[in-house]
């Protein structure tokens, strides 16, 4: 989320870390890379095959993963190098990543929508529209948390509403998150590899909106189908009540935290300290410590009804710290093997996405980003794709400007073709789930995503890519 393009100066952190010299990832074996694919497939099929051990247990496999990752590069370049290489991801983007989703966690958990909206096509479709548009503010799990419920009283009458909760991933959980930094994790990593803080808006624009615009379109058709054909109703559970929104000051505080952002991309004073060979610079470590303000400050003003009504529990965002803790640890070889580029283990893949002229295959970007993060964590996938793709954020922001917003778009709408590809869709599942929604299985909701944003993703590449 970068304001200015000068802020690729400060990207030199990463592209040229005091540790890069050590850790060359040209000598490296590829099995250094399993405890990036162990901890990613873990994530992804411990909650399908073992939900309760992996409940119980997750925090020792990502434990185990992290492990398996640092002790080689100990034992190759010593236990000072591999000490630094975590403690420079940890410091400059794991921590600023991590508090930023505590703060809108937080604060949007702090916002309640109550009262009962009657479901017609058009309420349904301005709820899809209201909840996509401010998930490019509060993300998209602050905007998923905030109006799940209320679509899901608004539909509890009906027999079948899983098409809405469906369309409610599709746009709310994902698509909608598109347009700035705050609103979806892997695009924040990218602000915080360099990328401008409206880059993002300006770039994603077109793409964003045809694919929301579209969806919401064919939602309503769809809806408005389904009501006409509806045999009977439900008697409805939840009494009529006006329409309110409470928990207002949390809004301001978002806006704290977007003008702390701004702040950290605008505010270059020169100040910092340098520990373990790593440069902290004074605006993050002003942006980090306002983030955790923000956040204690929502936890102060937010009236605890307002919460308990939200269902908010701190249990999801532990789980994200903790996790991402262990992808952040075992993503350091990968990295390195990356920028490696052809002289690296992975230069198949580096051929994957190079046209014959030695152009970037922008198509394949796109789709590669995209199929990883439908099935992996969609931040992680992007850095490596954005790694792959030289790793240079002005180069990125310029000349290669259509790659990176392959891979940005790639990472952000692809997410939503499966329950595990972004965070937010299968806190939208069980949470339907548990308001008797009978929601498809992981397979039934990839005949959905198949049907509807696949043709659409097609049509991306041919106009786009």
């Amino acid at each position: 989320m970068r304001l200015l393009t000068a802020t690729g100066a400060a990207a030199l952190l990463w592209t040229q870390p005091a540790f890069a010299a050590a850790l060359d990832g040209a000598g490296m074996s590829p099995w250094l890379g399993l405890p990036f694919a162990g901890v990613l497939l873990s994530i992804a099929l411990f909650p399908l095959l073992a939900p309760d051990f992996w409940h119980r247990h997750y925090g020792k496999v990502t434990a185990f993963w992290s492990a398996l990752a640092l002790a080689p590069l100990a034992a190759l370049y010593g236990p000072s190098t591999a000490w630094e290489a975590a403690f420079h991801a940890a410091m400059l983007e794991y921590l600023p990543f991590i508090l930023l989703l505590m703060a809108l966690f937080t604060t949007a958990g702090g916002i309640v929508v109550r009262g009962n909206i009657h479901d017609t096509p058009l309420a349904n479709t301005l709820l899809l529209a209201i909840g996509g548009a401010s998930a490019s503010v509060i993300g998209t799990t602050g905007a998923a948390m905030v109006f799940i419920r209320p679509l899901l009283r608004a539909n509890d009458d009906r027999k079948h509403s899983a098409h809405v909760v469906i369309f409610f991933i599709f746009i709310v959980a994902n698509v909608g998150g598109g347009l700035t930094p705050l609103g979806d994790p892997p695009l924040f990593l990218g602000f915080l590899r360099g990328v401008d803080f409206f880059w993002t808006t300006k770039f994603l624009f077109k793409e964003t909106v045809i694919v929301y615009v579209a969806l919401l379109a064919i939602f309503f058709a769809l809806d408005t189908w389904m009501q006409r054909h509806e045999s009977e109703r439900l008697r409805d559970p939840t009494p009529d009540a006006p329409v309110r929104v409470t928990g207002l000051v949390n809004l301001a505080l978002i806006g704290v935290v977007i003008a702390a952002i701004l702040m950290s991309a605008a505010w270059k004073p020169g100040l910092g300290v340098t520990l373990f060979g790593t440069r902290l610079e004074a605006q993050n470590l002003l942006r980090e410590a306002i983030m955790v303000a923000v956040t204690l400050a929502s936890l102060k003003l937010t009236v605890a009804q307002d919460r308990k009504e939200n269902g908010f529990e701190w249990g999801p965002i532990v789980e994200v710290a903790k996790l991402f803790a262990g992808i952040f640890i075992c993503i350091i070889p990968v990295l390195a093997m990356l920028q490696a580029g052809r002289e690296g283990p992975f230069a198949a893949l580096v051929g994957l996405v190079t046209r014959p002229d030695g152009s970037p295959d922008n198509a394949a970007y796109f789709w590669l980003t995209g199929l990883l993060s439908s099935f992996l964590d969609n931040a992680p996938t992007y850095l490596v794709f954005f790694q792959l793709a030289g790793g240079d954020p002005v180069q990125l922001m310029g000349p290669l400007s259509k790659t990176l917003e392959a891979i940005s778009i790639g990472a952000v709408f692809m997410g939503a073709n499966t329950y595990i590809g972004n965070a937010p869709n299968f806190m939208v599942y069980a949470i339907a789930r548990s308001a008797g929604v009978n929601m498809p299985s992981f397979f039934g909701y990839m005949l959905w995503s198949g049907a509807i944003l696949i043709p659409l993703f097609a049509i991306l590449t041919v106009v786009f890519f």
